[in-house]
């Protein structure tokens, strides 16, 4: 690869960092204190950049001098952030999450991979008792937040704009052509949350809780019905309006880890979860080709509930619904 090359690819990561909103070269021009013609210039390789200006955009964007050479080394350079305490806010969290989510959106060929341990976060918010729910188990029990220490929850004590964050970030994702691989194991996580906080006494009530139950169900129920029809579509549509393909996998071995990846046009970005909601994203080739192999040896030994196999699908969401109901039966409403 030729210097030019290298500077096109440079101008290529920072396009994919940026929204299709927001125009490279002015952006470029003004982190470089020079003029926009100047900018396209060096965008098209017309005009080197200097180590400083390489420095200055590499840095400011993120970018990984060892990927932009194709220097291969025995690791892989991954990028994210971890939740503090004491600065977060779960509306910046869902806010950048929703810039991600518009990205992948800005490409033609778009498809979503979610390995799903649990409930993939975005079906969350189909309903906002569970997103409530999930919102005061992560921010209580897992992240330790000192403000939700040893308090019970209240579900309506969940804001209304957390929760439009939310659906904005399901209206991406049902944009996108997905491929969730599940297990029965999917479920039995939110299920043992849900049976932690009952046992340990945090919620107000058993109604509460019945709360829960009622929207994993409902959730369940329009899950089942986009991969009958093979396609997403929105929560009340009755006309069910295709949006993006829905590709749903039962593997009945293979222990899951809610690791995710998109395919976007002609590359990969594999994300990697950590520490209960952190995760860390890599676009690094070798890293991403072999997730996407292994991904692909999942899905040829999985048995595909969407569309086909109606005896399969039928009796993977009768079991869900089947332990769903078990755990109502045994509360006090």
């Amino acid at each position: 690869m030729n210097v030019t090359e290298i500077q096109q690819q440079l101008f290529q990561g920072i396009k994919r960092k940026l929204s299709s909103e927001e125009p490279v070269a002015e952006e470029v021009a003004r982190l470089l204190e020079i003029s926009t013609d100047s900018a396209y210039r060096r965008m098209r390789g017309e005009k080197s950049i200097s180590f400083d200006e390489l420095y200055k955009l590499a840095t400011h964007y993120n970018i990984s001098l060892d990927q932009l050479m194709g220097i291969q080394r025995d690791g892989f350079f991954f990028q994210g952030n971890i939740l503090n305490p004491k600065t977060h806010r779960y509306d910046n969290y869902l806010t950048g999450m929703m810039h991600t989510m518009a990205y992948f959106n800005s490409f033609q060929k778009k498809e979503f991979y979610y390995l799903g341990k649990d409930l993939p976060v975005f079906h969350y918010f189909l309903f906002k008792d569970l997103a409530a729910f999930k919102y005061f188990f992560w921010m209580g029990t897992l992240m330790f937040f000192p403000e939700f220490k040893n308090k019970k929850i209240n579900l309506d004590d969940f804001p209304d704009d957390l929760f439009e964050l939310g659906k904005k970030n399901l209206e991406y994702y049902n944009q996108m052509d997905s491929y969730e691989i599940w297990n029965m194991e999917s479920l039995n996580s939110t299920l043992r949350q849900i049976e932690y906080y009952l046992d340990t006494d945090m919620f107000r009530s058993d109604e509460d809780a019945m709360r829960v139950y009622d929207a994993m169900e409902k959730i369940f129920d329009h899950l089942e019905e986009q991969a009958k029809l093979g396609h997403k579509f929105s929560f009340g549509d009755t006309a069910k309006t295709p949006l993006g393909k829905y590709n749903c996998y039962f593997n009945e071995i293979v222990l899951l880890d809610n690791s995710m990846m998109t395919v976007l046009d002609d590359y990969k970005m594999a994300m990697i979860p950590h520490t209960a909601i952190n995760y860390m994203m890599t676009r690094d080739i070798s890293f991403c080709d072999n997730l996407n192999n292994y991904i692909q040896n999942l899905i040829r030994r999985s048995t595909k509930i969407s569309e086909v196999s109606e005896k399969e699908r039928a009796r993977f969401f009768r079991k869900i619904h089947d332990r769903i109901a078990s755990r109502k039966k045994s509360l006090k409403v």
